[in-house]
């Protein structure tokens, strides 16, 4: 007899998820079952679901019926025969980061510039993704899903699986960092230190010993918000009170901070992300994370003369979000600032579409589906 489970499904765009109820997927040699605890839920979900492919036409989707669910946490229910070093009953995050394993930069460790490039439950940036959706077809909205042990990320007792349904985005920034090469003692500006990057990018810098912290936003009852974290050091600024390169400057003495963090949302305009750049030291670093609505002109001269490096970065590896959660472990990291709204699976679409009315970064949307009664 062939063991069911309750997954949400998008069977077309523009269209609610239905509930189906469809067979457990056996795990291949190298993979394991997931018994999912929580999924988070990105705020661009909506935008995924509803406006393919007018904002990202080169980016597919899977093919449909597709259980998307980005960000899920749960049990190891079951493994594969090569897995080595996961066990049954271990807690985990699934980073949704998915690769082909075997060309150079998959061999290399660099598994996010791999031209299958692929993130589980969500959409591929490669033309080629349907390959990898093939192979791993489930996402977090479901009560099972397989995944490859490369992916998985333990986790320490107390970080709960809600809090671990925000480790995409907390990853996400946390990767830019590490390209920034952040570190004790440094001066960064976060641009959108309100949103869900920028709050994760400012908790990260603290863990991570930087001094000071300059963020931008608009909203100000999220400015103070943020700047309570740690008033000593965190100082910011609206925006379109004034030059915020210049802010910068003047904060450190017109030495420039030593990177900057561009965390803007999908409408940001070009020039609020050329103004900030200007903000970093001689030899310091840019790295885009968020997104910007047009062109950003950039002086690549001025990038010559003052070595500034312009850095994309997207994503975080397995092995970094290990860190993130042995930072956890340690009281380095603290996430109680995190205030959930859960739903159950069968609001699914009710989460999706109310995630616009978040707290800014502070809100985590998060999913919960049915526990099977095996382990109720």
């Amino acid at each position: 007899m062939v063991k069911t489970m309750i997954a949400a499904r998008l069977h077309a765009l523009h269209q609610p998820m239905s509930l189906d109820e469809i067979p457990i997927p056996a795990p291949r040699p190298n993979d394991v079952l997931v018994q999912v605890r929580a999924c988070g839920i990105v705020p661009n979900m909506a935008n995924v679901i509803n406006n393919w492919p007018t904002w990202f036409p080169h980016q597919p989707l899977p093919k449909f019926p597709a259980v998307f669910g980005l960000d899920p946490a749960g049990v190891v229910a079951e493994v594969g025969e090569a897995v080595t070093n996961v066990k049954i009953g271990d807690r985990v995050y699934v980073s949704p980061l998915r690769s082909c394993g075997s060309c150079k930069a998959c061999r290399s460790g660099n598994r996010s510039q791999c031209r299958y490039y692929t993130l589980n439950g969500y959409f591929s940036t490669s033309r080629d993704g349907q390959r990898i959706f093939d192979l791993y077809p489930y996402g977090g909205f479901s009560q099972y899903m397989t995944a490859p042990e490369y992916s998985l990320v333990c986790l320490p007792d107390n970080l709960s699986f809600e809090q671990a349904g925000r480790f995409g985005y907390l990853g996400t920034s946390y990767g830019a960092l590490k390209n920034a090469q952040a570190g004790p003692g440094q001066v960064c500006l976060i641009d959108g230190i309100t949103g869900t990057l920028g709050v994760a990018a400012t908790k990260l810098a603290l863990a991570m010993g930087l001094s000071k912290i300059l963020g931008t936003g608009r909203n100000k009852e999220l400015m103070d918000r943020i700047k309570a974290i740690a008033p000593d050091r965190i100082d910011t600024i609206m925006l379109g009170e004034g030059s915020t390169g210049g802010w910068a400057k003047a904060q450190t003495g017109g030495e420039g901070v030593d990177f900057v963090i561009s965390a803007l949302g999908a409408r940001a305009p070009a020039a609020t992300v050329v103004d900030s750049m200007r903000g970093v030291r001689r030899g310091g670093r840019v790295v885009v994370v968020g997104g910007v609505a047009e062109d950003v002109p950039v002086d690549v001269k001025w990038l010559m003369d003052e070595q500034v490096q312009l850095i994309g970065s997207n994503w975080f590896s397995a092995a970094q979000g290990q860190e993130m959660a042995d930072m956890v472990r340690t009281g380095a990291l603290d996430l109680s600032y995190l205030e959930h709204k859960i739903y159950p699976l069968e609001r699914v679409n009710e989460a999706i579409s109310g995630i616009g009315e978040r707290d800014g970064g502070f809100s985590n949307y998060v999913v919960i589906p049915p526990v099977p009664a095996a382990y109720q």
